[in-house]
């Protein structure tokens, strides 16, 4: 990467110096490989403007690596043609008068394979009544024709034990869809060119206009253009198009998604003068001092300029974020004799412009002109341009001087409904989310996405990691990658380039990527010289290239925590940065505060982005007219190969509604960060420390708040620090003011405290909490201790087989030959359906499939039920208190576990449990607790500890202490596919209640795990992962109670392998815990009865 703050290029067509330490290396690249690749690309790109010499399709191009268009225009950077400069700085384009849109039906016929289609269907006349139509964009497997399939990293055509064999594919089985639309061109269109524009088509398409071959394209994810002009008539026009679903192209879509077919993003007719503006890259730099600015705007203009009609011009207005000209200029449109294009280049110094960064989006509009010679105004057009600079120093990834962290998730274009076929109003959604919950970098999984995405990210303040559209990861990344292989060069450099010239002008994309796990080799060194040479502005990076010199940032994915801290304990030249880490598939996001603290501990490690941000589930009905969320597997026969659910690995499901894991992510992510502290005469303080990079505080309010999250009451001291003066990775200490009364003795305190938005910003409300913190504060005093004569006598009947202990207002029953209690009866409300058993199984989770934990924990599924009660006692301690004990062998697994009940007058159940292995090796266990079921009407839960989310021992950051409350038949398992959930840590107490409020209390000594659910864990298991939808399990009529010591995390280093960390881990030693069993009423302070 190119360490100099400014490299300003003087045209769009001249390759760009490379940066001084690559030029050995590059000189290589182009004796060696650039030069055969370059030769076939100008190839590729010499077809648009041979164009009319093309005779017509030779049926074969879809199956040739080394052709991946015919026809088309050269890449250009995205924008809409206006015909004055008012109308490109509102730049609306459903407004111009310049463009119409193709979106919306179009006649539709289906085939299963090439040999069907019909011929002669793109001719005129050809009769195509008794076709359907079909929604432009959509995609066509989820209209009805073929399956979507769901894959990870294989090739969907081929069958069970076939290896793929690039470029062939089955000529029995590849389904073709056949597009008509009959339009006619606007009057005042006459003396212009015409151009058909597509901005993304799955997976190639030959294009026909009036029955006259057009051209051909590839590449599912990057524009195909044609010039049309020649082909239209008066009247009505016809366009046909023969859309392949599998095509050589298809060998480098081998991305984890959905892969399925048609037209998925708009379809433009364009109007554009015969001179006019074909290309232009508008780059807003820093100059050396990074204070002041520098716009260099180049502008190809084509169709001979400089010829008989005179000399044109290009003018360029540049306007503030408020609209205010900042400066105009203007220069000649120059062209060597009999060329075609020329280029007008105008470069100007900006003074202090405000700079853009993900913190800080402020952007600048650039409006074009070109100009005929007597000054009249042929095309216009603008862009929004960001000032800012990106660089790497000393190992360090800096945006405007300044190091970063890149907080990311790794986005796939998905909706539930309409699924490639995103809209701005879905992509509104993710860029809010994703701001409210603190990410501030996105990588376009793997391929470049819809224009629009960029236009947005730019707006509110994303940095983007753009992706060519190239995964061949069915291939392996041995001797078979493509990217060995000289004949897939040019469609590797074809696909790069598009992206690189379709995005060149957007801010917000600060890295280029090559593509996603597709090996590594001659076609990746070539790439990356490629756009080293273009654009020397932005770094490039690639996964598979390891630390080769080709990426500039080293950027693994997976990498275990010691992996990535190895690497920041040495002297570095390059950034570290996980392009995927956190797998997020299911119930996961384990140790990810684990991740971070190594990450910020060292300037070389600059961040990691989570896979991934939203599920590919697709909204649909079952048998029973159910709606449930479908994954792979769930349509077509049996045979279709699927990778199941896991296209379910979002931060987010499909609705855009949150995993808990986001909420973790959030807290992990925050850019304020708050630690308690004092003052040098020993007050309590708090310490504020900044890790924005660009913004102060001043537009935050730090509030705090000393409360004991036990009960409603107002906190006993709070204050705030209104627009605190902290500027980026300052700090400031602010002396608390604790309180000297209303401290209850007995509670617990903690000080709370959050930084919330002073006031409304894009997408984020005024109050919205970009912060938080919480820290226990030492004020506990002892409370009132039970007094032996507050305790009220119990009876002690043994009868057969049943133990019965009866005091005032309750009673509690045991079986003498399970040892299990059986019934306690409070106040005439019994709360046990069936009573407390040895639990150590949870339900596998998607993570625990991967690796194996069904396997290697199953001994403990059955554990618990499978126990021979080996010794019983029930006796009176003393007149107020009965001691029942229960031992029990588990035969499934060597270990003793012995249950003890202490039953007092107070109508109390103290439960101690104490669990003793009798051979070591044996594997963790899932968790350790007991479990018991509860009559359905006590489904009301309130509890004192962390919360409100679920939480596990490896995720529970975000989860403050407090009480919180839910009903547990109506909170929904959070997953697509049915497994673990529920789980709340640290709780102090629970209660179980009815509509009255009367209720089970569960107090702990001093805390316990607890999940109070509507299904049993065996209900939630599954033999193999994405077997059921939470739909197909029927929740039972009564409430499932967990009680647990505690529980093994989640983990999430991976879905496929990656064991939760060994500190998250339940060791199969001697425990022991304890908590206590109450009845209430709806007139007790159940914070009151569990502290006493």
């Amino acid at each position: 990467m190119n360490n100099d703050r400014v490299k300003h290029e003087p045209s769009l067509t001249a390759e760009a110096a490379p940066p001084k330490e690559m030029e050995a290396d590059m000189e290589k690249l182009r004796n060696v490989m650039l030069a055969p690749l370059a030769l076939a690309l100008a190839a590729v790109f010499a077809a648009a403007a041979a164009a009319q010499d093309l005779k017509g399709p030779t049926g074969e191009e879809w199956k040739n690596p080394r052709i991946v268009g015919a026809g088309k225009e050269a890449p250009r950077s995205f924008f809409i043609p206006y015909p004055d400069e008012a109308a490109a700085l509102e730049n609306d384009k459903d407004a111009s008068a310049r463009r119409r849109c193709f979106n919306g039906p179009w006649k539709f016929h289906w085939v299963p394979k090439p040999a069907d289609v019909p011929a002669g269907f793109f001719k005129p006349g050809f009769d195509a009544s008794g076709w359907k139509g079909i929604a432009v964009p959509s995609n066509w497997e989820f209209q009805g024709y073929g399956v979507p399939i769901y894959l990870d990293t294989d090739y969907e055509w081929l069958k069970a034990g076939e290896t793929p064999d690039p470029p062939n594919l089955p000529a029995d089985n590849n389904p073709v869809g056949c597009y008509k639309k009959t339009f006619s061109v606007p009057a005042d269109w006459k003396d212009r060119d015409v151009f058909l524009y597509f901005g993304a088509v799955k997976s190639a398409f030959y294009v026909w206009v009036n029955g006259r071959y057009a051209g051909y394209s590839e590449d599912a994810k990057t524009p195909a253009e044609w010039n049309i002009t020649r082909f239209l008539k008066e009247g009505d026009n016809e366009v046909a198009l023969q859309v392949f679903r599998w095509s050589d192209g298809s060998y480098l879509e081998c991305q984890d998604f959905w892969r399925i077919s048609g037209i998925e993003r708009d379809v433009d007719l364009l109007a554009r003068p015969r001179v006019r503006i074909r290309d232009f890259w508008a780059r807003a730099d820093l100059t050396a001092d990074g204070r002041n600015g520098f716009l260099d705007v180049s502008v190809e203009v084509t169709g001979r300029p400089g010829g008989a009609g005179g000399l044109s011009t290009v003018e360029i207005t540049l306007l503030d974020g408020q609209g205010r000209t900042v400066f105009s200029a203007g220069a000649p449109v120059t062209t060597a004799r009999g060329k075609e294009t020329a280029i007008a280049r105008i470069a100007r110094n900006v003074t202090a412009p405000r700079l853009w960064t993900a913190e800080t989006p402020n952007l600048y509009t650039v409006v074009l002109a070109l100009k005929d010679a007597s000054g009249r105004t042929l095309e216009a057009t603008s862009t929004r341009v960001g000032f800012r600079n990106v660089e790497i120093v000393d190992g360090r990834l800096l945006i405007n001087g300044a190091p970063v962290y890149l907080k990311g998730v790794n986005r796939h274009e998905h909706d539930p409904r309409t699924a490639h076929v995103v809209s701005e109003e879905s992509m509104i959604r993710d860029i809010r989310l994703m701001k409210q919950f603190n990410i501030n970098a996105v990588r376009t999984c793997h391929y470049p996405d819809d224009p629009l995405w960029y236009d947005l990210c730019d707006a509110y303040g994303l940095y983007v990691i753009d992706e060519a559209n190239i995964e061949s990861h069915g291939m392996g990344d041995g001797p078979e990658s493509l990217a060995h292989k000289p004949e897939w060069g040019p469609a590797h450099l074809d696909r790069t380039i598009r992206m690189v010239e379709r995005d060149k002008n957007h801010a917000s994309v600060i890295i280029w990527s090559l593509g996603n796990e597709a090996g590594d080799g001659l076609n990746f060194e070539a790439t990356s010289a490629w756009i080293h040479g273009r654009d020397p502005s932005r770094p490039v990076q690639y996964e598979p290239a390891g630390t080769r010199p080709h990426t500039d940032i080293v950027c693994p994915m997976y990498a275990r925590i010691e992996t990535i801290e190895a690497y920041g304990l040495k002297k570095q030249t390059r950034p570290l940065i996980l392009c995927e880490y956190s797998h997020a598939m299911g119930n996961s996001n384990g140790n990810l505060q684990d991740y971070w603290d190594v990450i910020e501990k060292y300037p070389n490690l600059q961040g990691a982005f989570i896979w991934d941000w939203v599920d590919q589930s697709i909204e649909t009905k079952d048998p029973n007219g159910r709606t449930y969320y479908a994954y792979g597997g769930d349509f077509g026969p049996p045979e279709i190969p699927t990778s199941r659910n896991f296209c379910c690995n979002g931060l987010v499901n499909s609705e855009r509604e949150p995993h808990p894991g986001l909420w973790e992510v959030k807290k992990v992510y925050q850019s304020i960060a708050f630690r308690k502290t004092e003052t040098a005469d020993g007050r309590t303080a708090l310490e504020v420390r900044n890790g924005y990079a660009f913004r102060g505080l001043d537009g935050f309010v730090i509030r705090w708040e000393l409360a004991s999250g036990e009960t409603g009451a107002p906190p006993v001291a709070a204050g705030e620090f209104p627009n605190p003066a902290i500027r980026p990775g300052g700090s400031a200490v602010f002396p608390l003011e604790m309180p000297t009364v209303g401290i209850v003795p007995g509670r617990e305190y903690f000080l709370n405290v959050r930084a919330e938005y002073a006031r409304d910003e894009p997408l984020i409300p005024r109050g919205h909490v970009a912060a938080a913190g919480q820290f226990p504060v030492g004020l506990v005093r002892p409370g009132p201790a039970v007094k032996a004569a507050d305790m009220r006598p119990v009876t002690l009947g043994q009868d057969g087989t049943k133990v019965t202990v009866g005091g005032s207002g309750f009673s509690a029953s045991f079986d003498r030959t399970t040892g299990v209690l059986t019934s306690y009866v409070f106040r005439g409300k019994e709360f046990v359906r069936t009573g407390l058993e040895p639990h150590f199984w949870r339900a596998p989770t998607d993570n625990d499939f991967g690796n194996g934990f069904p396997e290697r924990h199953g001994i403990w599924r059955k554990a618990g039920d499978h126990r021979v009660l080996e010794g019983f006692e029930a006796r009176a301690e003393s007149p107020s208190a009965v001691r029942i004990e229960a031992r029990y062998a588990l035969t499934d697994v060597p270990a003793k576990y012995r249950v003890t009940y202490r039953v007092l007058g107070t109508a109390e159940i103290i439960v101690s449990v104490h669990f003793v292995p009798e051979k070591e090796g044996l594997p963790e266990m899932p968790r350790l607790g007991m479990k018991m079921t509860l009559p359905r009407e006590f489904a009301h839960v309130r509890w004192f500890g962390r919360g409100p989310h679920e939480s596990y021992a490896d995720r529970k950051t975000s989860a403050f202490v407090g009480t919180y409350g839910a009903s547990v038949f109506e909170t929904l398992i959070p997953y697509v596919s049915i497994q673990e959930y529920g789980n709340r840590t640290d709780c102090r107490w629970a209660l179980l209640a009815d509509r009255t409020g009367d209720g089970l209390l569960i107090a702990g000594y001093p805390q316990f795990d607890f999940s109070a659910l509507p299904y049993t864990a065996e209900d939630l298991t599954q033999e193999k992962r994405g077997q059921k939808h939470p739909q197909e399990i029927p929740k039972r009529d009564y409430v499932c109670l967990n009680l647990d010591y505690g529980q093994m995390g989640v983990g999430g280093d991976t879905s496929w392998g990656a064991r939760e960390h060994p500190q998250y881990r339940l060791a199969a030693k001697e425990y022991a815990y304890s908590f206590r069993l109450r009845g209430m009423t709806a007139a007790d302070d159940p914070a009151a009865l569990a502290r006493e």
